[in-house]
């Protein structure tokens, strides 16, 4: 049984998730206090005590910085409030895709942030569907790496599609899509694809049959949806009876959303890890992952085993 209170905060960008975590965790959200200031800088502060006990921060660090600083801000109140533990739950961990130096004199920024993390007083994170799995092996403190296979394997199974394929949009998430293939039965395609520059697929082959198959595309996030939606086209022309896509994390910049209406996909499936404008595509579906984290969050406190939340 847990020995200490437990405390839910949020920021700003994050509080209809945060809404519902609360609603499923059984308990209301703590007040915060925000003073801005006319050149931007703000401060956040907590309108209630927490000394002794358990705080959750919930807040997905996606753009703009303000986000990730905000969580910070948030971190170093509560560890001066004398919390005695604070679990930041980032759904979207920001920064992710720089897990590594790969050129000359570029910086690995999730490195950085999992540093400021702890730097500011962080003593467990929780996150889900990291760009790359290496990035828990960044922190000194414990994190729950959590998978959104756990709410994406049930919704697939509820499609009832015969002839199902999962296909990846790229060699990096071969292992994911293999993954759920085995999971749920199914068989595995691979797009290749070729890059000149960020958010650019040069080229793009797919490796594996898919005539008469309905394809599932299984990725970590969608960014300007460039990628799927030419993975998409790849696999109608190669002869899929249809293609479905599913992301953890629903970035959606530039021109994701006219990409997305304008493509092969029958429908995209994303979770709330980052607020979606689904009324800007009628292609676009949202699943909420707050139950997965309110049940983590109850297990993490009450001090049980939560390896039964990893599907795949």
């Amino acid at each position: 049984m847990a020995d200490q209170l437990s405390y839910l905060f949020c920021t700003r960008t994050s509080r209809d998730l945060a809404e519902k975590i609360a609603q499923y965790y059984g308990k209301e959200l703590g007040k915060i206090n925000f003073q801005e200031f006319s050149d931007g800088e703000f401060e956040p502060v907590l309108d209630e005590s927490v000394r002794g006990g358990r705080v959750f921060l919930i807040g997905s660090t996606f753009p703009p910085a303000d986000n990730l600083l905000e969580l910070l801000l948030m971190i170093d109140a509560a560890k001066r409030a004398s919390a005695k533990s604070i679990t930041v739950v980032i759904p979207y961990f920001g920064l992710a895709r720089q897990d590594r130096k790969d050129k000359p004199r570029a910086p690995i920024g999730a490195k950085l942030v999992a540093n400021l993390l702890t730097a500011a007083g962080a003593t467990r994170v929780m996150t889900m569907d990291l760009h790359a799995d290496q990035i828990q092996g960044f922190f000194e403190i414990p994190v729950d790496h959590l998978y959104a296979s756990t709410i994406f394997v049930d919704h697939i199974k509820s499609l009832n599609l015969d002839n199902l394929t999962i296909a990846s949009p790229d060699m990096g998430g071969a292992k994911r899509a293999k993954n759920y293939a085995g999971h749920l039965g199914a068989e595995v395609v691979i797009a290749y694809k070729e890059r000149k520059k960020a958010n650019v697929v040069e080229e793009m082959f797919l490796i594996g049959d898919v005539v008469g198959k309905n394809v599932i595309l299984i990725d970590d996030m969608i960014d300007t949806a460039g990628t799927l939606c030419k993975a998409a086209e790849i696999l109608i022309e190669k002869g899929a009876k249809s293609v479905r896509a599913m992301a953890t994390h629903g970035v959606l910049s530039g021109k994701a959303y006219d990409n997305i209406e304008n493509s092969k996909l029958l429908e995209v499936i994303v979770t709330d890890s980052i607020p979606v404008k689904n009324n800007l595509s009628t292609k676009i579906k949202v699943l909420s992952c707050a139950p997965l984290f309110a049940d983590v969050m109850k297990m993490v406190h009450e001090h049980q085993s939560i390896s039964s939340k990893f599907v795949i």
